[in-house]
């Protein structure tokens, strides 16, 4: 045997824990940089001697379609952007002593259909885009020498997800070394017990013998508190059987442990450790919590034995002008201001996403529901000129469903397992979508909430497969982690409820069919019932907060995204809370003031006319002509709430109306001061909101919440905002900049927000949105100082300092 104690020690030196623990065993280093990129399908690129010097030079993560021109003759369920093949090669090399070690490759995510070749040997064919997978090249690598990795990348079928999917290799991709006796991939499964003072954390290690040998081995386990303290050991050992994996299980002991809960998640490190003889030939770290989940059809979620609301939002997988590859920052961020305004769960809409993700919720305290697929068997729709609208396309995933569906599902749950945020798993989203595909007689006459597309198909498959399938699912899921629900996003419940679907299920997932929620609870009184995709309006929300029985409701969507597209132009779906550059919309703030205990004031406004309702999407503007009758929107949890214009309050405090969630004022628009005060049942004032006049624009504003990043790809997200005189932003400008940097950095895109502008993103001239404009800008491997200006003709020059460290 091997000892790679020296080896893991400097890999976990350089590297974050979450990267060394994602595969729960061996060295692992990233291999993100200095790769070559082709957007064409060449031959003979997997032989090592193929000549690819005049190939583009890419990092890693890449999404090659955000990089593309938009253009309407392309899909509109892809943003109107591309797909393509492209191929990617990277030369590596390993030191002469790996010589006996195992040796993997592993793919955070490769969208789509890729195929792998190392030394021009052909490892595998992975179709599923966003599962994370790897390889054992150890036979096909030569230690001591040069090795070449190739990966064929197939995203031809370009319209084959109903959203923007991006292309390329767009997650992280790391080398992982190893003893050939060491712990399985993904081989690590903590889960806790909590009862009362006493908890149990319960750890099933999975050994892995590639040796010519069977081992007698020793597995020990440290439990660390956020202090560095141990809180728990356990020491077991296993007989390892060569070519065989065993599976030995210990129980650690906790007293009084500090649970992890939306309001403080609190996080353990568990080090797992394989020796032999006394000496270490395998360790890795995995991160955990202790908390329990409990799910009463008649009285909802309780966390850690306390009744919980989930206030979730569906999320998919890009960020506006960075694609589908998105770096931690951004989701660190985004996350972050989803929380401020009230968000405690996220749905990964719908589909496993990276494995960031999963790890900032554990730190920020977002409860998790992980999903695994939007179709099955049979393709849906996916529309081409825009969103429900013209002939859609049939591209999909369904090929490969029944060959790789259920390895799809496991791997997600085995990948995913240890992140004490996960609740549930999903198995799907919408298949049993009234014809589309699946039809059943139960949909003449039914009623359902919705478009069926018609009534009974028989043409069309047999629903009654979803039953079956679901069935299957649930049993994996469950074979891989017994302690979580399994729970699906229905949109057909009548016909679910036909076809033995939602019986599969351990928790039912209702989507925009809050009519149900009540038939439903009477008719099947054991199930749990939530909202898994609900719309914004303050009836949905209603449904949730008036009935014990329903536990929370996952808006559609949290944040704008790609893909989705209405007619040209159009890049996305604009429903979001935030905005593409996650900035908080209208919409956003009025949601803040549903979900929220703390006071919230915002005020938004438009022009007043007879078909002015009370809308959630109006913007912070007091703009107008002089007398013009302004409609005043307070996104508020106040009891009440007045308004003042200029220092005079305008009539009598007015009542928070619960059947809109808004409080509104028509009132002829004169220019200055606009504020809201809100009051409690008592009549304390408790929050204030203004708005101010803009003039005419003067100048730029830069900012920067990080001024201090990481040398090594570290991440400023640099805003500019054009002001007037005054400092007052002016919402209407639309000037067009250009951003400069000098220093080791380079800028990954420019993102202002504007769903309809359908120009250049990642070039470094945009025109502003609401007056603002969010650039990336990422340093390059050196430290040193950098200098982020913006330039326009009229508005002269902004500029922001910022230090790679």
């Amino acid at each position: 045997m091997i000892p790679i104690r020296a080896l893991l020690l400097a890999a976990t030196a350089l590297l974050p824990t979450v990267a060394v623990a994602q595969l729960s065993f061996g060295s692992a280093s990233l291999i993100n940089d200095g790769w070559s990129f082709a957007l064409k399908d060449v031959s003979e690129v997997a032989n090592p001697e193929f000549d690819d010097r005049s190939w583009e030079r890419v990092d890693l993560p890449h999404d090659w379609s955000v990089k593309q021109p938009l253009s309407p003759d392309l899909a509109s369920c892809m943003g109107y952007l591309p797909g393509g093949i492209g191929w990617y090669r990277k030369t590596f090399s390993l030191p002469a002593d790996a010589a006996g070690e195992r040796v993997y490759i592993y793919f955070e995510g490769v969208y789509n259909r890729s195929d792998v070749y190392v030394n021009g040997h052909h490892l595998g064919h992975r179709p599923n885009g966003y599962v994370s997978f790897y390889y054992d090249v150890t036979s096909h690598v030569r230690p001591g020498a040069e090795n070449v990795i190739a990966v064929r990348v197939d995203h031809s079928r370009a319209a084959d997800s109903r959203w923007y999917t991006g292309s390329g290799i767009y997650r992280n991709v790391h080398l992982i070394r190893a003893n050939p006796v060491h712990l399985a991939p993904w081989g690590i499964f903590a889960r806790s017990e909590v009862d009362g003072a006493d908890a149990r954390l319960l750890v099933d290690a999975e050994v892995r013998n590639d040796s010519d040998s069977d081992a007698t081995l020793t597995v020990t386990h440290e439990l660390r508190a956020a202090d560095g303290s141990v809180v728990a050991s356990a020491s077991r050992e296993v007989a390892a059987r060569s070519a065989q994996t065993d599976t030995v299980t210990a129980v650690l002991e906790v007293t009084n442990p500090r649970v992890w809960s939306v309001d403080s998640p609190n996080l353990y490190q568990l080090t797992t450790t394989l020796l032999q003889d006394g000496r270490t030939i395998d360790e890795t770290t995995t991160r955990t919590g202790f908390r329990t989940f409990t799910f009463d059809p008649d009285r909802g979620f309780f966390l850690n034995g306390v009744p919980m609301k989930m206030k979730g939002v569906c999320l998919h997988h890009d960020a506006g002008v960075l694609g589908a590859a998105v770096p931690r920052e951004v989701w660190r961020k985004r996350l972050q201001t989803l929380k401020s305004i009230g968000c405690n769960a996220i749905r990964t809409s719908h589909n496993p996403q990276a494995p960031d993700l999963y790890d900032l919720c554990d730190e920020l305290g977002l409860l998790v529901l992980d999903e695994a697929f939007d179709e099955w068997e049979f393709p849906k729709r996916k529309w081409l000129e825009g969103w429900n609208v013209g002939t859609p396309g049939f591209e999909g995933s369904y090929d490969f469903f029944e060959e790789w569906g259920s390895r799809d599902l496991a791997d997600m749950v085995r990948r995913d397992r240890n992140h004490p945020s996960i609740f549930a798993w999903s198995i799907g989203n919408e298949v049993d979508y009234p014809n589309d595909p699946y039809s059943h007689p139960v949909l003449d006459g039914s009623a359902i909430s919705q478009p069926m597309f018609g009534g009974y198909k028989p043409d069309q498959p047999d629903a009654n497969r979803l039953g079956v399938i679901a069935r299957r699912f649930a049993a994996e899921v469950k074979q891989v982690d017994p302690s979580r629900p399994v729970t699906a996003g229905l949109a057909g419940v009548v016909m679910s409820n036909a076809t033995g679907y939602a019986d599969a299920l351990d928790i039912a997932g209702y989507n925009y069919t809050e009519n149900r929620y009540a038939i439903d609870h009477e008719a099947y009184p054991q199930r749990v019932i939530y909202g898994s995709e609900n719309r914004h309006d303050h009836a949905a929300w209603k449904a949730v907060r008036d009935n014990d029985h329903i536990f929370g409701q996952f808006l559609w969507t949290g944040i704008d995204y790609l893909g989705e597209s209405g007619p040209w132009p159009s890049r996305g779906f604009y429903s979001g809370l935030l905005d593409f550059g996650g900035f908080i919309k209208p919409r956003g703030h009025f949601r803040a003031a549903l979900w929220l205990d703390t006071p919230v004031a915002t005020l938004g406004t438009e022009p007043a006319s007879d078909k002015t309702t009370k809308s959630m999407d109006a913007w912070p503007v007091w703009n107008y002509e002089p007398g013009q009758l302004i409609r005043v929107f307070a996104y508020t949890n106040a009891a009440r709430a007045q308004l003042a214009l200029n220092g005079k309050t305008i009539g009598d405090p007015k009542p928070y109306d619960d059947e809109t969630g808004i409080i509104a004022w028509d009132i002829p628009f004169a220019p200055g001061r606009l504020e809201m005060i809100g009051f409690d049942e008592s009549g304390a004032e408790i929050c204030r909101s203004a708005l101010q006049s803009a003039g005419p624009a003067k100048s730029m504003e830069v900012s920067a919440e990080e001024t201090r990043i990481d040398h090594n790809k570290g991440l400023a997200m640099v805003v500019l905002q054009v002001v007037d005189d005054a400092g007052v932003p002016v919402m209407d400008s639309t000037h067009e900049v250009t951003c400069h940097i000098d220093g080791p950095a380079r800028l990954l895109g420019l993102e202002a927000s504007n769903n309809r502008d359908m120009s250049d993103y990642t070039d470094a001239t945009h025109r502003v949105f609401h007056g603002r404009i969010l650039a990336y800008v990422q340093a390059t491997g050196t430290p040193g100082d950098i200098t982020v200006r913006f330039t326009n003709n009229e508005l002269g020059e902004g500029s922001i300092q910022l230090r790679a460290k």
